[in-house]
């Protein structure tokens, strides 16, 4: 009874230690130029490295034709009501 009482804790902590994270990105295609900026919601193993989220986005972004350029931060929940603002809600993924 113990050992599934410490699982059941152990599943519920891990759920709550995943944190949502997002990064804006700047992107760009060619003829015409046009450039992007935008936001991407990445997934746990794309939080803690800007290397990890840039693959990410890079695949993400080039689905819709667009070249990714720069990462350009990495944040939480907390920080995307504020910087979603900017993007539009075209550019927000």
């Amino acid at each position: 009874m113990l050992s599934l009482f410490v699982l059941t804790v152990g599943l519920a902590l891990a759920g709550q230690a995943s944190a949502q994270c997002f990064a804006d990105y700047k992107a760009k295609q060619d003829n015409p130029l046009r450039l992007q900026y935008g936001i991407v919601e990445l997934p746990d193993h794309a939080c803690g490295s800007r290397a990890a989220a840039s693959d990410y986005v890079r695949q993400v972004v080039a689905r819709s034709g667009w070249t990714l350029l720069q990462i350009e931060s990495i944040f939480d929940v907390s920080e995307f009501q504020r910087r979603s603002a900017n993007a539009g809600a075209i550019h927000r993924r």
